[in-house]
């Protein structure tokens, strides 16, 4: 199964994903990619930026849920 179908499953199930979660549940190094994929297929993803230890850094999830 692609990464790409893995994350679209993943975030269907009401789930939300960060880079470092996609990198150890997926083994997916560029989880933006993947992420404008889905989006280009149509699902509505919403971006929420958290901070944490001065980083800042991109949480995904489906809209809605």
């Amino acid at each position: 199964m692609s990464q790409r179908i893995k994350i679209k499953t993943w975030l269907e199930s009401g789930k939300t994903l960060t880079a470092m979660d996609a990198l150890e549940k997926f083994g997916c190094f560029r989880l933006a990619a993947r992420i404008d994929d889905l989006r280009r297929e149509g699902l509505d993803i919403e971006t929420e930026f958290q901070h944490r230890n001065g980083k800042r850094f991109a949480r995904y999830g489906l809209a809605g849920r």
